[in-house]
């Protein structure tokens, strides 16, 4: 039998070969990880325009109500005049509600559609240095004070 005597495989092809095949996998997980983190960004953008949208409603739907309930109250006592002047402030705040609404879901809106467009661009998105959230909680508190001032106002008028 003619057989050849085996020679040792060489330690550096064999650790270059395996170093290029580590690479070659870390490049693809590195990749891979990447258009995930992207999906992941995506996704929250969309649950952050929901809640939005979920927020902006709930403010819609409290400035209706608040109309409605002083309607009922002017109705029960139509020749009170605090009934009447009551009704007249709740439809103005339920009108301010529902204009923050509007707002602040077409603010919402362009924000995602402008973060999404960056992301697609392979840019980051930017954040604002001052963001929606506060400018919906300083709005939002302004309107509570000025209701709260007019109603004083009022029953200090009426007293």
């Amino acid at each position: 039998m003619n057989e050849r005597p085996r020679t040792p495989p060489d330690p550096i092809a064999t650790e270059t070969a395996v170093v290029e095949r580590l690479e070659k996998d870390a490049v693809a997980l590195a990749r891979d990880r990447t258009s995930l983190a992207s999906f992941r960004v995506k996704l929250a953008l969309d649950r952050t325009t929901l809640a939005w949208i979920r927020t902006t409603l709930t403010m819609a739907t409290f400035g209706f109500g608040l109309a409605a309930f002083f309607r009922g109250v002017r109705e029960a006592h139509p020749q009170n005049p605090e009934a009447t002047r009551l009704q007249e402030g709740a439809i103005k705040m339920g009108m301010a509600l529902l204009v923050l609404g509007i707002v602040a879901t077409a603010l919402a809106g362009t924000s995602h559609w402008f973060a999404l467009r960056r992301l697609r661009r392979g840019e980051m998105p930017v954040l604002t240095h001052w963001p929606l959230s506060i400018t919906v909680a300083v709005l939002l508190t302004g309107f509570g004070l000025a209701g709260v001032y007019f109603l004083l106002i009022g029953m200090a008028h009426s007293g």
